[in-house]
């Protein structure tokens, strides 16, 4: 059987075996839809901007991506930890497909859950703008899941124990989150944090998802998608030089 296969397989596994983990990555999202989309839905509508569940559910989706995405490089310490990845590496296959089979398992739980809080948000009130645009934010959501997944496993492989790479994590995934325009519209903000988000890679998946899924955009699907393409490309660049770094 083919090794990336062999790989996407064990991650499906390993993530269909733990149920605590299953529940702990839908709890945050389904709070974060209940708090702030019926809290601060309310302000929102008198405020005139329409409904904020609307808006909100795109952002939530991309958290959800984001932080399974990220989580998935502990995968990558666990396996040097106990031995795993050595015994992959000195194989007779290459770097690059470990990598690919290892990330594209870690992508594709990725996808479970976002796809799973789209539903969840339908018993919320959620409904897509278009129908017929659903299919095309699913491939928006495929694509950012594997470039995410690709930047954890980069991150992993640069450090060598859980609490280092926990402290990363701190430092960048929720600067990257609440910077992108996930929680509140960018046309009002401050200068110095409307530059900060519109050099925020993380921004552009949310506004992309936003206008395929509730018709509103910020940058323009165009820019987004320009900007998204750029990101993979250095998200998986990233990943393969840094992967290819690990010594046995």
């Amino acid at each position: 059987m083919d090794i990336l296969v062999v790989l996407w397989l064990r991650q499906m596994r390993r993530y269909v075996r733990s149920g605590s983990r299953l529940l702990g990555s839908l709890g945050q999202p389904i709070l974060l839809l209940l708090a702030l989309g019926y809290g601060i839905g309310a302000i929102y509508k008198r405020a005139g901007e329409g409904n904020y569940l609307q808006f909100l559910v795109p952002g939530i989706i991309t958290q959800t991506v984001l932080l399974s995405a990220i989580f998935w490089g502990i995968i990558i310490l666990q396996d040097k930890r106990f031995g795993f990845l050595a015994e992959m590496l000195v194989a007779p296959v290459s770097r690059l497909r470990i990598l690919l089979g290892s990330a594209i398992g870690g992508a594709t739980i990725s996808i479970i859950q976002g796809t799973m809080v789209f539903f969840i948000s339908f018993a919320l009130g959620f409904r897509p703008h278009h129908w017929a645009l659903v299919p095309a934010a699913f491939l928006v959501l495929v694509f950012m899941s594997i470039a995410l997944t690709c930047f954890g496993a980069g991150l992993a492989s640069m450090v060598e124990d859980f609490q280092g790479f926990q402290g990363i994590n701190n430092l960048l995934v929720m600067p990257l989150f609440f910077l992108s325009g996930a929680l509140y519209p960018l046309n009002n903000v401050p200068t110095f944090l409307r530059i900060i988000s519109t050099c925020n890679p993380v921004t552009y998946m949310v506004d992309a998802l936003r206008y395929l899924l509730a018709g509103q955009s910020h940058f323009g699907i165009t820019k987004d998608l320009i900007i998204m393409t750029i990101t993979f490309i250095v998200t998986l660049t990233f990943a393969v030089n840094r992967f290819n770094r690990i010594e046995i």
